[in-house]
C-alpha cells in the first residue's frame, strides 16, 4: 500500500498544473446481478463517486458504494447490466446535474436527463452534487410567514407557514396523490419541484397531465419508476432537492413535494444492504434513518437572504401502522404531520383527513388569537362526538341527558359536510368564519 501511495504522490508532483485531463481506469473484476466488483480505484475513489463502464453495447452507469484495498463495489444505475468481467471502468466523480431555470415545466429522470418530448435540456453554468448540505441552523430564515393551500380542512385545524416541513400519512389508496395535486395549486409559490420515487410506471403521466394539467408549465418533475435500480429510485429524491436548492438560492419560494419518503427509505434499504451494511430495525439499516434526516433537514427555511423550500413529504405506513420506523422518524423530524383515514374515505369525506390525528406545529404562527379559539372549540367538539360514537351505536346516548354531547352530536356531520373538497375546487377563504358562524362563537 505504500508504494502505491508513493505512487500516487509522485503521479500528483510530475502532472501538477498541466491543462490535460487524466482519465482514472480500472477492470471489472466481478459481475453479478446488483453489482459490480473492480479493481484499480480503490485509492483515488470516494463511496459515493459514479464510475462509467463499457458494457456489451454502450456505457452504463454505476455508483460506488463500499472501498476495500484491491477493489471497489459499485452499484448499476440499469438493473439489466450487460457488463462482462474485464470491462473498463473509468472513475467519474460525484453525481450531478446542471440546473438552469428553463427546465421549468419539464419532466427529467435521476440523472438530469429529459424524458419528456421536449428537447434537450438548457444546461447551467455549474455542476451541483446531489449530496447538498443542510444551512446552518444559525443561518436560517425564520419561519413566520402563513401559507393559504386553499384546502380548507389544512388551512382552518392545520395551518402551515412558508419554509414549513409537513408529512401525509397514510396507507395506500387513501387519497395522498390526489392531496398533493391539490397542494399544486397553490397559489403563493413560484416554482414547484415534485419527485416521483419508485412510482408505478402507468400513472407517471395519468398524474402529470390529468392531475396537474395545465399546471404543470411551474412543474419541474423527477420521476424514477418502481423497476428502476435502488440507486437512481434514491436519487431521485437527491436531485428534487437539489432543485429546490438551486431556485431557494435564487430568492424564489419553492413547494418540494416528495412521493413518497418511504419508497426513498426502501431504496436506500437496498442500497445499503448491497454494501453490506447490517439491518437494524426491521430490516433497516442505520444510515437509512441518517440519510433520510438528511435529506429533510434540507428542506426548509434558506439562509438570510435567500428564499425558502416548503416541503410536503407523502410517508407511506405499511399496513397502515403509524408506529412502523420509518414514519415514527419522519415524524419526529417534520414540523407537522397530515394523517388520511381508510375509515373517513370509506364514508365519501374527501380529502380523508383524521383532524383530531393531523397536527401543525407551526399552526399558532398562522391563526390569530381569536382564530386559535374557534378552531380548538370545534376540536373539541369533534373530539366528543368521536368520542362517543361507539356508545351511540349501542343505543347508551339519550339526547337531552347531556347538553354538549347534544351540541357535538347536531354540528359535527355539519363540520364534516362543511370541509369536503373536490380536487378541482381550491378555495378556503372565510373557513374558520363559517366554523364559528356554524358553532355560534
Amino acid at each position: 500500500m505504500s508504494d502505491r501511495l508513493s505512487a500516487i504522490a509522485r503521479f500528483t508532483k510530475t502532472h501538477a498544473g498541466k491543462a490535460r485531463a487524466v482519465s482514472i481506469c480500472g477492470k471489472v473484476c466481478e459481475a453479478g446481478t446488483s453489482h459490480l466488483r473492480v479493481r484499480g480505484l480503490s485509492c483515488f475513489a470516494t463511496p459515493g463517486d459514479m464510475i462509467n463502464v463499457m458494457g456489451e453495447q454502450r456505457a452504463e452507469l454505476a455508483e460506488i458504494v463500499q472501498i476495500e484495498a484491491d477493489s471497489v463495489l459499485a452499484i448499476p444505475y440499469e438493473k439489466r447490466s450487460g457488463v462482462r468481467l474485464g470491462a473498463r471502468a473509468m472513475l467519474t466523480g460525484r453525481p450531478s446535474i446542471r440546473p438552469h431555470s428553463s427546465w421549468l415545466g419539464r419532466v427529467i429522470d435521476p440523472l438530469g436527463t429529459p424524458v419528456d418530448d421536449g428537447g434537450a435540456l438548457t444546461a447551467g453554468a455549474e455542476p451541483v452534487t446531489l449530496d447538498g448540505e443542510p444551512p446552518r441552523a444559525m443561518e436560517r430564515n425564520r419561519v413566520l410567514q402563513p401559507l393559504r393551500t386553499g384546502i380548507k380542512a389544512i388551512d382552518a385545524f392545520m395551518p402551515i407557514c412558508t419554509g414549513q416541513r409537513i408529512g401525509i400519512f397514510a396507507g395506500t389508496g387513501v387519497g395522498k396523490s390526489t392531496l398533493l395535486a391539490m397542494f399544486a395549486q397553490v397559489p403563493d409559490v413560484s416554482v414547484v419541484v415534485l419527485a416521483l420515487v419508485g412510482e408505478r410506471g402507468r400513472e407517471v403521466r395519468e398524474f402529470l397531465e390529468d392531475v396537474l394539467g395545465a399546471r404543470r408549465a411551474r412543474v419541474i418533475a423527477v420521476v424514477s419508476t418502481g423497476d428502476d435500480s435502488a440507486a437512481l429510485r434514491r436519487n431521485a429524491a437527491k436531485t428534487a432537492m437539489t432543485l429546490a436548492e438551486y431556485f431557494r438560492d435564487r430568492s424564489e419560494r419553492v413547494l418540494l413535494m416528495i412521493d413518497s419518503v418511504t419508497r426513498f427509505a426502501h431504496a436506500q434499504r437496498e442500497y445499503a444492504l448491497s454494501a453490506g451494511e447490517p439491518a437494524v430495525a426491521r430490516g433497516y439499516p442505520p444510515s437509512v434513518f441518517a440519510e433520510t434526516a438528511k435529506l429533510l433537514e434540507r428542506a426548509g427555511p434558506g439562509p438570510r437572504g435567500m428564499g425558502d423550500i416548503t416541503m410536503i413529504a407523502t410517508v407511506l405506513v405499511d399496513g397502515d401502522d403509524h408506529n412502523d420506523p420509518i414514519a415514527d422518524a419522519a415524524r419526529g423530524i417534520l414540523d407537522g404531520h397530515i394523517v388520511l383515514d381508510r375509515k373517513i374515505a370509506a364514508t365519501g369525506r374527501w380529502p380523508a383527513i383524521d383532524l383530531l390525528a393531523s397536527l401543525s406545529r407551526l399552526a399558532p404562527k398562522a391563526w390569530t388569537t381569536a382564530e386559535q379559539s374557534v378552531v380548538q372549540s370545534a376540536r373539541a367538539t369533534i373530539a366528543r362526538f368521536e368520542d362517543t360514537r361507539d356508545l351511540r351505536m349501542i343505543g347508551g346516548y339519550q339526547p337531552g341527558s347531556d347538553p354538549e354531547l347534544d351540541q357535538a352530536v347536531a354540528l359535527t356531520p355539519k363540520l364534516y359536510d362543511m370541509l369536503k373538497q373536490r380536487p378541482d375546487d381550491i378555495g378556503s377563504e372565510g373557513i374558520i368564519a363559517q366554523i364559528a358562524g356554524l358553532l355560534r362563537l
